[in-house]
């Protein structure tokens, strides 16, 4: 009765679906490690936001690479900023998805090593390629505080290097490249600022990262696996009814090889 499952048309039909499971239930655990990862990283902003900060002198150094365990940590540094030489970071948007630019202003410490803080974002003018008007970092000594960033990349940023920018605009906030700029010594990562907040609320603020949602990965994987356990029982209701049609064919063709014979 089962025998049409070794045609061509059922062979083909059976080796897809046994392809298709494994490859939904490897989809499945890939969206579930993306949720626990997703957790994970939830987690470790929630703990760094609330941490104590520390003097950002005591988590990186000159050339250091900022491991994902102290992103968001919350740093302080003291010094004065040197606004002669700050720049602005292209193609960036605020909270509300505008785009603009982020002020990138170096902080000199007291020993000459520099500190760079991402002091916010500022809307861009009609000209693109035109300095943005940049509100004036304080004078004097200051004490700043914000969350330890690592240095953007292009490979971990997906945002492209470009050169042959306008004067004093970058696409990447990367410390060895604020280094050759400035010609001296520039510590590993930078601080994304969030205290003293500027009086007339401009540079905008950075606002926290979302460390409350969960996004919909889990859902996603528990989808996943449910079509991998739709796909032999989708295959079992084909061939019962592939089989009730088979044999409904067979008695209609039995019953009009009998009515002449009756006749």
């Amino acid at each position: 009765m089962y025998r049409f499952v070794l045609t061509r048309q059922w062979v083909f039909l059976t080796l897809m679906a046994l392809a298709l499971i494994p490859a939904m239930i490897e989809l499945g655990f890939w969206q579930y490690h993306r949720h626990e990862h997703r957790v994970a990283q939830n987690q470790l902003i929630e703990a760094n936001l609330r941490a104590k900060p520390v003097p950002m002198t005591e988590v990186t150094s000159p050339g250091h690479r900022v491991p994902r365990a102290d992103f968001w940590r919350a740093v302080t540094a003291t010094g004065t900023y040197d606004t002669a030489h700050e720049v602005v970071v292209r193609m960036r948007t605020d909270n509300d998805d505008k785009v603009g630019f982020h002020v990138l202003t170096p902080l000199v410490l007291a020993d000459g090593r520099v500190v760079l803080v991402n002091r916010g974002w500022v809307p861009g003018g009609d000209d693109p390629r035109a300095y943005p008007p940049v509100p004036t970092a304080p004078t004097g000594e200051v004490t700043v505080t914000g969350r330890l960033k690592a240095d953007e990349t292009s490979g971990g940023s997906g945002i492209k290097d470009r050169k042959g920018l306008p004067d004093r605009q970058v696409m990447l906030i990367n410390s060895a490249q604020q280094a050759e700029y400035l010609g001296r010594t520039v510590l590993g990562g930078y601080l994304e600022l969030t205290a003293p907040a500027p009086a007339d609320g401009t540079p905008e603020p950075i606002a926290d990262p979302d460390h409350d949602s969960i996004g919909p990965h889990m859902a996603y994987a528990v989808q996943w696996w449910l079509f991998a356990a739709a796909v032999p029982v989708g295959w079992l209701v084909l061939v019962r009814r592939e089989k009730r049609e088979r044999e409904e064919e067979a008695a209609r063709a039995e019953a009009s090889r009998q009515e002449p014979a009756t006749a």
